[in-house]
């Protein structure tokens, strides 16, 4: 056999390591073209989302300018004098964010002079409103072409910004070709230098086989990491999505239920309020708003639940009696086509969640089974011990192996093909007719759920219906033994005992005079402020407050260093906090602070009269 001399190995290692060289120097330069294209990727999302905040404003500003020319109420203006003020802050951004484009930049020029013509016409509107001029459909006709030119040219720069992220992501691929060509090439080469190299010694072979099993092991390392960016950048988009419809909900859940306060409340009153002679269709008509303003306010707090924003109340909890418990309200719910079972599991685990809210979730669920089946079934809903193991929670996001409670509901009904249930949990996704859903139902299930700390998943296949599994946190440590829920006693309302003194805070004048006469309704003596600083004044003045009812979010002082420094003074005195909205005064986590009373906005009187009794009576915590 013939054998390499010493000078001509060496070549071959030398040849080897420069080849080895120009492989690592390929993956480098794969490596940094696919940051580029995923900073191309980010930029183009950006320049989508501000063309899509552009076009928001519009809008935003046209639905104000036409609420007021049809009410002529100035609270409409709200939103228009906002986009106003900040149009062209939102456009230098978008000018800043295309300069690099001189075809987009100069569409954004364009829109500007549009938008900003759009705006005069609107003014122009507005004034003749004021002036209680003639409105007619011709005076729209200049606007609506505005507002068409608008969208024009923002569908243009949206198709162009496409446009160049397809070129982009067509070189990123064609360059990951070739570089994947050139190292699989380099590969060979290496493998073949290092036989001729070291064929003369059974331990060069060896070195050489090793060196090309830890080049595999290095390749399928960096596929590995590629699917694993993939994910991140799967659950990155997830998580910008929730942001989004988060600080959307929550910018409008605390005025919108401030509004619903009002109204739900003032409703409730004049129920009450009405004399057997009242002809009885302005019952029903009190009845039709009452329950649309409901619907209203189960809308926010569903988008609350979605965006894992609503303020929870987890406590050890047995499971078993909460179904066995619903078996009535079920009853009520899904009709008599339906046979509802329930197989409930011996020595179930407590689970650490917010009673209220998995009422609510198995309720929907439910529900939604209950519409599945419009030719009748049967129901099941089913209590088991469970346990999600490492390999289980490597392969869902946000799930955490360990031991958890868990809730089943199945139906027989029509089940799902792949791609619903893929989207069942998007919020205002739904399979249902016009009219027949808001798409939120399964999405405020799966927030509660997440926020929880849980888990949701569904099985379906099409013709062979559908279940849904619910994992819920186990309770561990004192108080295991749990507190059952109970559902409130329909009975009379509870009223005040004795002469008994509330001190309402609430910056918003309608809301507090709406308190104030529900409370007293009840029986109670109320005083009220309009600020943290009056209430103070107050506690030093009066000498006896039962209870102080707060808002939380308020000017210069919100409604929880108000408490403590009531409390500081008067370490006796009870509080119970209200709001429609609120991040981080009484709620972390997610989680209601301990010790915390809490009545979330809107509330009936029923809710008012329930837990300022159950505050007072100390049954609260």
């Amino acid at each position: 056999m013939h054998r390499l001399r010493p000078d001509q190995s060496l070549m071959i290692l030398i040849l080897a390591i420069l080849v080895v060289l120009t492989a690592v120097g390929g993956t480098v330069w794969l490596y940094r073209g696919q940051q580029a294209s995923i900073g191309w990727v980010n930029h183009t999302l950006r320049v989508e989302s501000r063309l899509s905040d552009m076009v928001a404003r519009v809008q935003d500003a046209e639905t104000s300018q036409r609420g007021y020319m049809l009410t002529r109420k100035r609270a409409f203006l709200v939103p228009y004098h906002e986009a106003v003020r900040r149009w062209r802050t939102d456009l230098g951004t978008l000018r800043d964010a295309v300069s690099d484009n001189p075809a987009q930049a100069a569409d954004v020029d364009r829109l500007g002079g549009l938008i900003e013509r759009r705006f005069v016409l609107l003014q122009k509107g507005i004034d003749d409103a004021r002036a209680r001029l003639l409105i007619t459909p011709d005076s729209f006709r200049p606007g609506l072409i505005a507002s068409a030119q608008i969208r024009s040219i923002i569908a243009t720069m949206k198709v162009r910004e496409e446009a160049l992220l397809a070129r982009r992501s067509a070189d990123a691929t064609r360059l990951a070709t070739w570089v994947s060509i050139g190292l699989v090439a380099s590969c060979g080469l290496v493998i073949l230098l290092g036989v001729l190299a070291l064929m003369s010694a059974r331990r060069r072979l060896q070195e050489a086989v090793a060196g090309g099993e830890a080049l595999s092991a290095s390749h399928q390392a960096l596929l590995a990491e590629a699917e694993e960016r993939q994910a991140a950048e799967a659950q990155l988009r997830q998580m910008q999505k929730m942001e989004s419809i988060g600080q959307l909900t929550g910018g409008i859940a605390h005025d919108f239920n401030n509004m619903l306060a009002i109204v739900i409340g003032s409703l409730d009153m004049a129920k009450r309020r009405l004399t057997a002679d009242v002809d009885p269709r302005v019952g029903a008509g009190i009845d039709n708003a009452a329950e649309g303003a409901q619907r209203a306010a189960q809308l926010t707090a569903r988008l609350l639940a979605f965006s894992r924003q609503q303020p929870l109340d987890p406590q050890p909890l047995d499971t078993n009696k909460l179904v066995g418990g619903m078996s009535e309200l079920l009853r009520r719910t899904i009709g008599e086509t339906i046979r509802v079972e329930t197989v409930l599991a011996g020595g179930l685990w407590r689970a650490s969640i917010d009673a209220g809210q998995l009422e609510n979730a198995i309720l929907n669920l439910c529900v939604n089974a209950r519409d599945a089946m419009p030719d009748g079934g049967r129901l099941t809903i089913e209590t088991a011990n469970g346990h999600l193991d490492d390999a289980y929670a490597a392969a869902h996001d946000e799930v955490s192996a360990g031991q958890y409670v868990m809730v089943s509901v199945t139906d027989t009904g029509t089940g799902m093909p792949a791609e619903v249930v893929d989207r069942a949990f998007d919020p205002f996704f739904t399979t249902k007719g016009v009219g027949k859903g808001t798409g939120l139902g399964l999405s405020q299930v799966f927030g509660f759920v997440k926020q929880s700390h849980g888990h949701v998943k569904i099985y379906s296949e099409p013709g062979e219906g559908t279940t849904i599994k619910i994992y819920l946190p186990r309770h561990y440590g004192a108080g295991g033994e749990g507190k059952a829920y109970v559902a409130p006693d329909p009975t009379e309302l509870p009223h005040a005992k004795g002469e008994e003194i509330i001190l309402v805070v609430e910056d918003e004048e309608r809301v507090r005079h709406m308190s104030v006469d529900s409370l007293r309704e009840l029986g109670y003596t109320v005083v009220h402020a309009a600020d943290a600083a009056a209430a103070l004044s107050i506690l030093t003045i009066q000498p006896r407050i039962d209870l102080l009812f707060t808002d939380i979010v308020m000017p210069d002082m919100n409604g929880k260093l108000l408490s403590d420094h009531a409390r500081a003074e008067r370490p006796d005195l009870k509080v119970l906090f209200t709001t429609g909205y609120t991040r981080n005064a009484i709620v972390h986590n997610g989680t209601l602070d301990a010790g915390v009373a809490f009545l979330a906005k809107p509330f009936t009187l029923d809710q008012l009269a329930r837990k300022v009794r159950a505050v007072l009576d100390d049954e609260e915590g």
